[in-house]
């Protein structure tokens, strides 16, 4: 070794090379591809996930896919994990279509999951924009756009005039009946997002009729199958069963993925839910106000209840009205103050009652808009009796003062019985003492804090609502900022924060944590495992969505989940054995099945239809009649008769997809911990000084001055758990590393590579030990349907031994010194170039399957057209035959001559059908010829190559 040399160390070389196997644009559809997006998202990962996401992405050519997993599988994850690909490729123009009630749970999700930015677009923040001048507020540079199915459609020109990148649509089986003429909003949000490519979200793709899972098709590519007419001549009213099935399988199998909880039980452990219910007896002051109300929400014509919105309303105080006497008093009193300043415009409620209010309206409105048969009265201009007025004014405040006069409520009292068993329940099965309670009113959340306060429950409770004004939320949001001052868990935006801050206190503090629906959206409480439903929402989604706050990935005990039932209301009795004996919510191993939540469409439908039976029943009688029928009709929903060709179509062998998992998992594993080593090994080198290092970790601790100083962790949840900063390849410190190692200049160096302080064996370079030889070092980039990116390298030994890429990183694992600057040179144009030769090969190959399955799908497409327009002929042909025989049983001459004539007429539309026959074909080939040849202009290819570095080598 010359004098002067390097201490052997990792290099700038080793540094360039990180960068760029970091950085290069791998295949979406591979392990490689995904990997960055994966490493830099703080999820726990399960393999059925990734496979899901390998799906979604796996043909460039693809219009999109359904991903249909079972309930509780993770839906949200495994879209991430494509929202994060598209995004890491610059593919930013991202829209997600979700139900009302989820657009901040999907909002919270991305931004403190995946690091992704995002913006709801609701009416509100829309004219804001367009007031501030904004023509296309759909547009926003860097932000994942998340609207509602409602504003969605009514959007729908705004939307089609953009080039989304991804359009993400969560519950899709909304969409199912687009094929419908009544299907309104579904056919706007088709239209809206046109050829786009889209990931369709559903854990019920197909519930009542094969016709759905047309729909859902054609939502991603219209061209998967012919029009609902061919359709159904070839699926729906196929002969054959079993082989209708398998044909439907194949086309399918290309667009459509599902998996089942029983198939992934070996990564995920579930946990069971316990149902403790709590019998409570309202006084007779409350009784009388409960009767009083439902009576009056029961007259026919109310001046305070806007007949436009009389649905809503009435939905909106009946649920105040089950929350308690402090929820409904304000909005009484707001009902009289409305009545009595008529000419005024008065909101109705404020930030105090349901914050859900206006998730309700839109879900209303969504669901009234898909319903065909449903008028809604808009006619609001009545003239007011002033005598009537006077009347309604007197019986409001007589029922608001009535309401105020109540202190004590009846299932208030029962809330610390209820406690204490069921926090001796959770102890009993080794779980902590920690509790949620929802309520569906802030007045009902703040008479809860102070009943328990008095309880001698104070120092135990935290409040989370929609807004956390209280002065105990601001003091947690402050000491959670002062604690993580500089680290990435801070988002920046402080709605998502100070839920954070909340949670975390609860985790750390807390034993109770009083919460309205506000808090069953985005927060993982997996540290928790007792629900209190103080008020029980009439939604089983919500109910869904507030049990898997607890019982989710990562709960260690079973579930407690405590209900209130009030003995003195027959209606209130029955729902809860509703939501318990149809919807299965409260107990056992998976909670709602997938069957079930699909099966009622919406869950706003199911709250309205339970709000009917209150305003419409007024006897005990009556009230269990209604619900017999309704229970009827959901078994008859539940049970459908597509069970089984469900099964048949969308689940495949468990021995197939079990492999398929646990080859995903060994893959996902290996590439991240290969790109973990690369991050933290060029840290190391780049920071060289800045920093000390704990290499059992991985973590280390930075003393720099260009990012915040402190501990910076490659495991996200040993960073949540120590509070230190997550560090992974997009964080700024890491960003700016990479950068710096891409682009410095590299001579030509000779580096010694010392194998011996590796401190481990690899075979395959013991033989090349005392070897010297060239390497070089491109970057292959390859355009044809994507960008894609290999790194390639060219290197043999001096006598002549060429090594091969595998050989090559192993070399590249060794630390090494710098032996000076080297101008010996060896031929390395042809090892090159067959190196080259074979990646393109690869991308062509592929691509050659994917252009195959383009073709088919064609293919299959201009047949089911043609076929459906032979059947119109057949159907023809048999109408003449009828028409023949009834002409020779006809008695008389008349007769006979009327059916001459229309077999006649017959014949002429049988004619004409077969030269527009003719004439379609000719279309039809023709549309899937110009179908063929766009493609086929996607897939030439060029590419080019870029040297990165030259070396000299030596193995000693």
């Amino acid at each position: 070794m010359k004098e002067g040399t390097i201490i052997a160390d990792y290099t700038k070389y080793h540094c360039q090379y990180w960068a760029n196997a970091l950085t290069v644009e791998a295949s979406a559809g591979s392990f490689e591809g995904l990997s960055r997006s994966i490493a830099n998202a703080r999820v726990d990962l399960n393999p059925h996930q990734v496979d899901a996401a390998l799906f979604a992405l796996r043909s460039p050519l693809s219009n999109g896919a359904v991903l249909a997993d079972e309930v509780g599988l993770g839906k949200t994850i495994e879209a991430g994990i494509v929202i994060a690909q598209k995004w890491a490729e610059r593919k930013r123009k991202v829209l997600l279509i979700v139900p009302a009630a989820l657009r901040k749970q999907w909002q919270q999700e991305l931004e403190t999951k995946f690091y992704l930015p995002t913006i709801i677009l609701d009416s509100k923040i829309y004219n804001w924009e367009v007031k501030n001048g904004s023509r296309h507020p759909f547009s926003q540079n860097n932000k994942i756009v998340i609207c509602s199915y409602h504003f969605a459609s009514s959007k729908n020109t705004d939307i089609l005039s953009m080039p989304w990148d991804m359009v993400v649509i969560d519950e899709a089986h909304r969409l199912r009946n687009v094929y419908k003429s009544s299907s309104k909003l579904a056919k706007k949000i088709k239209e809206a997002i046109g050829s786009s490519p889209k990931l369709l979200l559903t854990a019920t793709p197909l519930q009542n009729s094969l016709m759905e899972l047309y729909g859902l098709a054609s939502i991603i590519d219209d061209h998967i199958f012919g029009d609902p007419i061919s359709f159904r001549y070839q699926f729906i009213h196929a002969i054959n069963e079993s082989t209708r099935n398998a044909l439907l399988k194949q086309r399918l199998e290309n667009v459509c993925r599902r998996t089942l909880r029983k198939q992934v039980i070996e990564y995920i452990p579930f946990t069971n839910r316990v149902l403790i219910t709590q019998d409570f007896a309202p006084n007779d002051e409350e009784h009388e106000l409960y009767e009083s109300i439902s009576a009056y929400l029961q007259k026919d014509n109310l001046y305070a209840l806007p007949a436009s919105q009389r649905n809503l309303i009435t939905l909106v105080l009946r649920k105040l009205l089950a929350s308690s006497t402090f929820a409904i008093a304000g909005t009484l009193n707001r009902l009289v103050y409305r009545l009595e300043n008529l000419a005024e415009e008065v909101e109705l409620f404020d930030e105090d009652d349901l914050e859900e209010i206006q998730e309700l309206e839109d879900e209303i409105e969504e669901a009234i808009e898909e319903t065909a048969d449903e008028t809604v009265t808009t006619a609001d201009g009545r003239e007011i009796d002033p005598e009537l007025l006077k009347r309604e004014i007197a019986e409001l405040r007589k029922y608001a003062q009535l309401a105020e006069s109540i202190k004590v409520n009846a299932k208030g009292q029962a809330l610390p019985v209820a406690m204490k068993v069921a926090f001796e329940k959770a102890v009993q099965l080794g779980a902590q003492k920690k509790a949620i309670i929802f309520t569906e009113s802030r007045r009902t959340q703040q008479y809860l804090y102070d009943l328990l306060s008095e309880n001698g429950d104070k120092d135990r409770l935290v409040m989370m609502n929609g807004s956390n004004n209280d002065a105990n939320s601001k003091e947690i949001y402050k000491g959670w900022l002062e604690k993580h001052d500089g680290q990435d868990i801070i988002t920046g935006s402080k709605a998502i924060d100070i839920k954070a801050a909340i949670v975390e206190y609860f985790c750390d503090n807390a034993e109770i944590m009083i919460a309205t629906e506000a808090a069953a959206e985005g927060i993982n409480l997996q540290f928790c495992s007792l629900v209190v439903n103080y008020d029980l929402p009439w939604n089983p989604q919500r109910i869904e969505q507030r049990i898997g706050r607890c019982h989710r990935y990562g709960q260690k005990h079973d579930v407690v989940v405590v209900n209130f039932i009030n003995r003195r209301n027959a209606a209130d009795q029955r729902v809860h054995e509703l939501l318990r004996e149809k919807f299965h919510l409260f107990e056992g191993v998976f909670g709602a099945s997938d069957e079930v939540l699909g099966a009622i469409e919406s869950g706003v439908d199911i709250e309205r239809r339970i709000s009917d039976v209150y305003q419409k029943c007024r006897t005990t009688e009556e009230i269990e009649a209604a619900f017999d029928a309704l229970q009827a009709e959901l078994d008859e929903q539940i049970q459908s008769r597509l069970s089984r060709t469900r099964s048949s179509l969308l689940e495949h062998l468990d021995e197939e997809v079990a492999e398929r998992l646990r080859v995903n998992k060994d893959k996902t594993i290996e590439s991240l911990n290969e790109r973990q080593r690369w991050l933290f090994n060029l840290t190391r080198t780049e920071l060289n000084g800045q920093a000390d290092f704990d290499d059992s970790i991985p973590r280390f601790l930075y003393k720099g001055e260009n990012a915040h100083k402190g501990w910076y962790n490659l495991d996200w949840k040993k960073a949540e758990e120590n509070n230190e900063t997550f560090y992974r390849q997009d964080h700024p410190l890491a960003s700016c590393l990479i950068e710096t190692a891409l682009e410095r200049k590299l001579t030509t160096a000779e580096l010694i590579f010392d194998y011996s302080s590796y401190g481990a064996k690899i075979s395959s370079i013991e033989p090349f030990v005392g070897s010297s030889g060239v390497l070089e070092l491109h970057k292959l980039t390859v355009e044809a349907l994507d960008v894609e990116q290999f790194l390639i390298f060219a290197a043999k030994t001096d006598d002549g031994r060429i090594l091969d890429e595998e050989l090559c990183q192993k070399l590249l694992l060794l630390p090494a010194s710098i032996n000076g600057n080297s101008d010996k040179t060896a031929g390395l144009d042809e090892i090159l170039k067959a190196e080259i030769k074979k990646k393109v090969e690869i991308v062509d190959v592929r691509n050659g399957l994917f252009f195959e399955e383009e073709v088919v799908k064609l293919d299959n497409w201009s047949e089911d057209l043609k076929k459906g327009l032979e059947q119109e002929i057949k159907e023809i042909d048999k109408q003449i035959r009828q028409a023949r025989r009834d002409s020779k049983l006809a008695a008389s001459l008349s007769d006979k001559l009327k059916f001459q004539k229309q077999i006649k007429q017959f014949e002429q539309s049988r004619n004409k059908k077969r030269r527009e026959l003719f004439d379609q074909q000719d279309r039809i080939d023709a549309q899937r010829d110009e179908l063929i040849e766009k493609i086929e202009r996607q897939l030439k290819q060029k590419h080019e190559t870029e040297k990165v570095f030259r070396i000299r080598w030596n193995i000693i």
